[in-house]
Formats: structure tokens, C-alpha cells, sequence
């Protein structure tokens, strides 16, 4: 299945000039990019399940050089949301970072809102696609969740890919889809496990200190496969946060359509009171030190006070290039409808998913045949030893737990 997705070229020439930082914080590897002047208050990136610190690079490659700070992570190898949450902040302690803006897609959506809840210091804004509020609804579609630190890479890999949408796609949405896929072939099946350990284990987001006019909620208005009931109480949750959708964009708007995305983006950066220092943007060197240079370098530097908060009305800075001035008060809202004719603004209901389409990993014109044979009598030999191979760990278990009660 590797070698069919040909990376795009903007991604190669991200690759090649934006570092990637790998840093050992206790038991757990943290992968990361982090880029943009220092300075600057972040916004993280966080991915879903099958996700990765490279699923961002649209929004690292175009925001950083507005002047923004970006850093995308890859969720590292936890196993419950409270580990989760400690681990996070040991790595938002290591980076010297102590005051961040949360971009979190599914279940990256999802652990944000849990890290606002339990640390609410921490998180001053919220941006939430695909997100959704409790795991119980994916506890109950899948049966087997006990088993799921045990499954094979290949089961895990096909479960999650399986619950794509079927049907065409528009070419950028294809597109997006093929570069996840590409990302999920890099996930170990640790990697895999823990992700959907953290989907499937029982766990629901309690009331947040964060005001609603500090969260955003971004999603497409094509289809997705989150629950429309779980879209509907991430929407009762926040009747004060600000709503925007894109009219298409698949399950990967970031990829498929990362100019509208990272105008949203801005938007809620400057409406929450981050404001942008393009004057210390540095044209990225082909060494790939240029943007935020490694921590060491840039420690004295490094100053991530709160924002102003002004009520979700932040006063405008005169040198940005991309955008015009923001005005004051409540005149914020002309700018946001100055910007967005293409990009509306309004309520929202819609969607997001945690699944692949799995025809792009079959895009081998000459072979597509033989493989989805093959594939099929694979997959159905398998599945149909599946029950068999759960129901003798249950028989081993029990029969292991009897023997060691005689002896």
C-alpha cells in the first residue's frame, strides 16, 4: 500500500525548511513544530486520531509568516485523559510556554476542551472543528473497545479507514484525504491504540471558565461522520460562541481548504486579543532555523503573557499586512462580515470526523483490481477468525485465573 500518495510540493518544501522538534519528557516522545515569532502567544494545533504534527502545515507555513506563533503536536502515546492532561502540561512547561490558544480538530477538539476544563489558567481561546463533547456514543459502536491495546496494526488501520464517506470527492478534498491516510501509515499500532483508547474511553467535558465569546466553532457544511447529535450538543454547549462554516471542505478543511480556514483563524487570534508581529518575521533559511528557533536560543526571548481580554474586542495592530486594521468595540463584528463574503459567519451545526476513505490507499491504476481482491479475501479471512481470536483470550484469561487460584 506505500509509495502510491505523492507528497504535494508545498509539503516538500515545508519539510525541508521548517524543523521538526522531538523532546523526551518523562516516559513519553513529544513530536512537534513550532514556528512564528516567539513573542507572540500561540495557537497549538491539535490533531484526531489519525492525525499528525504534519496534518497543520497550511496553517503553520501561513500564519507564521503573518507574524503568528504555530505549534502543532502530535498527540503522544497516553492512554486516559487524565494522563493526557498532565503530560500536556509538562510539555507546555518544557517549551516555557504558559498561556496558549487551542485549535483542536476531533478528538484533538475534544482533549482542548477537556485541558481548558481541568487547567482553565492555561487556555485563553478555543477553536473547535470536528469536535465533540463525550465518548460514549463511540464506546458503544465498538464493542471490541476492551481489546483495543491488543488489536493488530492492520485491524486498527481498518477500522478507522472503513468509516469514510463513500461516494466521488471534489479533487482538493481527495487530496486531503490521501495526505491523512499518508500520515496514518507513519502511526505506530501503539500509536493507533492509544488514540482510540482515549475516543472510546468513558469520559464527558464539564462546564469551562472560558467565556463563549472566546470560542469559535470552525466546521465544514458538506458531511463529516460525527453523530448530528453530537454536533448539536457541542452547539447547546457554547450558545455564545462564534459560528462559522465552510460550504465544503470534507472531514479535512485545514488541507482542502486552508485559505478560508486560516482566515477564520485570524480572525478569532485578533478577536481574542493576540496580536501579530510581522515586523519579526524572518523569511524561513533553507537550514530551517528561521521562524522560532530551538528553545535554547530564543529562552531570553520568550514572553507569553495573557492577552488583553477586552470582551472578545481586542485593539487592533497598525502593521499587519494581510488584514485590514480591526476596528474597536463593537465595530469588530464589519470586519469579520468585510472578510468573509466568501467565508460566511453563521449558526452552526456541523461535523466532524475521526475516519479515512480507504479507496485512496488504492490508487494504483494498473493493479487497483488484484489488490481489491485480494484485499477482500484478506479481510474477510480475518474478520471471520475475529470472534474466534477474542474468544480464546477470554477462554486463556479465565482458564490462566482458575490455575493460578488451584496453585
Amino acid at each position: 500500500m506505500k509509495g502510491v500518495f505523492s507528497a504535494p510540493g508545498d509539503y516538500i518544501h515545508f519539510k525541508s525548511q521548517v524543523p521538526l522538534h522531538k523532546i523526551p519528557i518523562g516516559t513519553k516522545q513529544w513530536r512537534y513544530y513550532d514556528f512564528g515569532p516567539k513573542v507572540v502567544p500561540p495557537i497549538i494545533c491539535l490533531p484526531g486520531t489519525t492525525g499528525t504534527a504534519d496534518v497543520y502545515y497550511k496553517q503553520i507555513m501561513s500564519l507564521s509568516m503573518k507574524g503568528y506563533r504555530v505549534i502543532s503536536v502530535d498527540i503522544p502515546r497516553v492512554w486516559n485523559h487524565q494522563e493526557w492532561i498532565q503530560s500536556f502540561e509538562k510539555f507546555l512547561d518544557a517549551i516555557d510556554v504558559h498561556h496558549i490558544h487551542l485549535y483542536g480538530t476531533s478528538l484533538g477538539g475534544f482533549l482542548a476542551q477537556l485541558f481548558a476544563q481541568h487547567r482553565p489558567r492555561r487556555v485563553k481561546s478555543l477553536i473547535l472543528s470536528n469536535a465533540f463533547l463525550e465518548t460514549r456514543s463511540f464506546a458503544a459502536a465498538m464493542p471490541w473497545a476492551p481489546i483495543v491495546g491488543w488489536t493488530p496494526s492492520f485491524l486498527l488501520k481498518r477500522y478507522i479507514l472503513t468509516g469514510i464517506r463513500d461516494g466521488p470527492h471534489e479533487p482538493f478534498i481527495a487530496d486531503s484525504v490521501d495526505f491523512v491516510v499518508s500520515q496514518v501509515e507513519t502511526l505506530s499500532r501503539e500509536d493507533l491504540a492509544s488514540r482510540l483508547t482515549l475516543t472510546v474511553d468513558s469520559a464527558s467535558v464539564g462546564p469551562l471558565l472560558l467565556s463563549d465569546s472566546f470560542i469559535t466553532i470552525m466546521d465544514t457544511n458538506d458531511f463529516s461522520a460525527i453523530p448530528q447529535q453530537l454536533k448539536d450538543q457541542l452547539s447547546e454547549r457554547y450558545p455564545g460562541a462564534r459560528r462559522a462554516y465552510l460550504k465544503t471542505g470534507g472531514d479535512f478543511p485545514f488541507l482542502s481548504r486552508p485559505d478560508e480556514v486560516n482566515l477564520h483563524l485570524q480572525l478569532h487570534l485578533r478577536r481574542v486579543g493576540v496580536e501579530a508581529q510581522p515586523d519579526l518575521v524572518r523569511s524561513i533559511p533553507k537550514d530551517g532555523t528561521g521562524g522560532s528557533p530551538s528553545k535554547e536560543n530564543d529562552e531570553k526571548k520568550d514572553s507569553d503573557d495573557p492577552p488583553k481580554d477586552n470582551g472578545g474586542n481586542p485593539e487592533s495592530t497598525s502593521e499587519e499586512r494581510q488584514l485590514p486594521p480591526a476596528p474597536e468595540s463593537s465595530e469588530s463584528h464589519g470586519l469579520d462580515d468585510q472578510l468573509l463574503s466568501n467565508a460566511k459567519v453563521c449558526s452552526l451545526g456541523h461535523e466532524g470526523a475521526i475516519c479515512l476513505r480507504h479507496s485512496a490507499l488504492l490508487k494504483n491504476q494498473h493493479t487497483v483490481a488484484s489488490k481489491i481482491l485480494l484485499q477482500s479475501t484478506w479481510e474477510f479471512f480475518i474478520f471471520s477468525l475475529l470472534p474466534f481470536y477474542v474468544e480464546s483470550l477470554y477462554i486463556t484469561s479465565s482458564y490462566g485465573w482458575k490455575f493460578r487460584q488451584l496453585v
